[in-house]
């Protein structure tokens, strides 16, 4: 796993902890839960390559 996509996960989280809290304080509920719906999607599409190379890895170790 490159340190990049650390950082980019990280500063999704962030920005998505600021949008909504600013969000909710002003009244805005279903806006910060569609802004944190978004970053989940967004850091998942980024996981999901890493996730099946790992599968693809077990399943070899495993495989006789």
């Amino acid at each position: 796993m490159e340190i990049g996509l650390i950082y980019k996960i990280a500063a999704v989280g962030i920005l998505v902890t600021i949008l909504g809290q600013v969000l909710n304080k002003s009244g805005r509920e279903e806006q910060s839960f569609l802004v944190s719906l978004a970053g989940l999607i967004l850091v998942l599409s980024w996981i999901v390559p890493y996730i099946y190379e790992l599968f693809q890895t077990v399943q070899a170790l495993f495989s006789f």
